[in-house]
């Protein structure tokens, strides 16, 4: 071919692309870093072939092959023949525009579900998101950080993440092994960046995918998804965010345990840091993006932790109305200690010493169940013990999770009216009567540790805003509640 300028040159740690016409010309750099070596001419070669190959699997109009670089009848590099596509048409592009961007990150989402579920699987890849592989993917990670010498991260910021992330992998092995244990580990994209996704007439076409390192591509589905809403929320998108997890969770039918999606956003969003940090030693101008990354690693770092929440006070103070909504405005898991009086426990008195011991016991060992498979818990009950305060603490620093806690009060006199007045509608499970207010308020210890919330002449949605200002900042972001 005639060597004609090319009209635009793109770059990025690993690799130059060359805009010809209708053709993307990508080249590897000669390159090595702790997770790849392009210094080899012939590995880069292998690489180009791996790549187009991969790729086509979500593009197969767009990777045409693998071209050579010939000086004097030799080739001497080698270089990923690609359709160029319109940059209009990016996800990235389509973000501040008039369209109906809902629909085009539900077709994503609709082509990203497909391609997981027709992924390849095999012991070999689940075992690369086992809690010893994500271990030593955080080790990696901090290990080529450290290294780096003039590396613009925030050390505050850097010492939170790594006290945050060992925490987290202790307290998480049991949901780490449930994933591994289902279908939920795949072959799947790497590195979905709303750049190299294109919304076309024709169809979704979603480019680059990590070619270069089997272990770090398999994966768990989770991590495809949490690529992209790190990446739509690093634009300023945290509700396109949102938008796209639900989507997928929709066409999937399978929820993603919020602690996992957190925790994998803030993986996600390290290594661009990272990447950012590498691009700084080659272009100072990338520097400033490491920061923002490391910071929004961090942000999800925080929202991983699962919080158990202790909704307390005596019957007749609005306690089950506000847990209630926060359960509504969080998506936690919302258990009530009413249910459970209910339904799994006899006798005629169900409120006796001996029968609130079965339900909190029942009561905790259903949020430890729902703590191990990722899932904050908002637990609903008079928590008038502090013997069972403890126990739920104890749940707490076990599973190095955040403990909270509320206690709802009103003056007797209005409680005790809101008690008759929902026994005699009778559309609530809580069967406690005055007498069992007046027992439970003559037992109940004092409670120092919790936010007091008074009810007395305060409206809900008023409460459950105070509530929210108290619990949710430091637990959960905007956009993917």
């Amino acid at each position: 071919m005639q060597v004609t300028a090319p009209v635009r040159v793109a770059e990025t740690h690993i690799s130059i692309l060359l805009f010809f016409g209708d053709k993307v010309y990508k080249i590897h750099k000669p390159v090595h870093f702790d997770f790849l070596d392009f210094s080899d001419r012939t590995a880069r070669a292998a690489d180009c072939h791996r790549e187009v190959d991969l790729n086509r699997r979500l593009a197969p109009d767009v990777y045409l092959g693998v071209a050579d670089i010939v000086m004097n009848g030799e080739p001497v590099d080698h270089m990923v023949v690609m359709r160029a596509l319109p940059e209009e048409r990016q996800l990235a592009s389509l973000l501040n525009g008039n369209e109906d961007l809902g629909m085009w990150l539900d077709s994503v989402a609709a082509v990203l579900t497909s391609f997981h579920r027709n992924a390849v699987r095999s012991a070999e890849i689940s075992e690369c998101a086992s809690p010893a592989a994500l271990t030593l993917k955080w080790k990696e990670n901090f290990e080529e950080v450290t290294r780096l010498v003039d590396s613009p991260l925030d050390p505050g910021v850097e010492a939170e993440i790594r006290s945050l992330v060992p925490h987290w992998l202790s307290s998480h092995q049991a949901l780490l092994e449930s994933r591994v244990a289902g279908r939920d580990i795949c072959d799947g994209h790497g590195d979905l960046q709303a750049s190299d996704i294109y919304c076309l007439d024709d169809g979704i076409r979603i480019l680059d995918c990590l070619e270069f390192s089997d272990r770090l591509r398999w994966d768990d589905v989770c991590a495809d998804v949490a690529f992209l809403a790190m990446d739509l929320e690093r634009l300023g998108h945290a509700d396109a965010a949102g938008m796209f997890v639900r989507a997928y969770e929709r066409r999937s039918g399978d929820r993603l345990p919020p602690s996992l999606l957190h925790h994998h956003i803030g993986l996600r969003a390290y290594v661009r840091a990272k990447v950012a940090c590498l691009r700084s030693e080659q272009d100072a101008a990338v520097s400033t993006s490491a920061v923002e990354l490391q910071a929004l690693a961090l942000k999800h770092l925080r929202s991983a932790r699962s919080a158990v929440v202790l909704v307390g006070g005596l019957p007749g103070t609005g306690k089950s109305t506000l847990a209630a909504g926060l359960a509504a405005e969080t998506g936690w898991v919302l258990i009530r200690s009413d249910e459970l009086r209910r339904y799994q426990t006899v006798g005629p008195d169900r409120y006796a010493p001996e029968s609130r011991a079965a339900v909190y016991e029942e009561l905790l060992r259903s949020a430890r169940e729902r703590l191990e498979e990722g899932e904050s818990v908002i637990l609903d009950a008079s928590w008038i013990s502090a013997e069972e305060r403890a126990i739920a603490a104890q749940l707490a620093e076990d599973s190095h999770t955040e403990l909270l806690a509320i206690c709802c009060r009103c003056d007797d006199l209005i409680g005790a009216d809101r008690i008759k007045q929902r026994l005699a509608r009778g559309d609530d499970v809580s069967e406690a009567t005055v007498a069992v207010r007046d027992a439970m308020e003559a037992g109940m210890d004092e409670w120092p540790s919790a936010i007091v919330i008074d009810t007395s002449h305060v409206a809900a949605s008023v409460n459950l805003e105070n509530a929210l200002s108290e619990l949710v900042p430091s637990v959960t972001p905007d956009g993917l509640e």
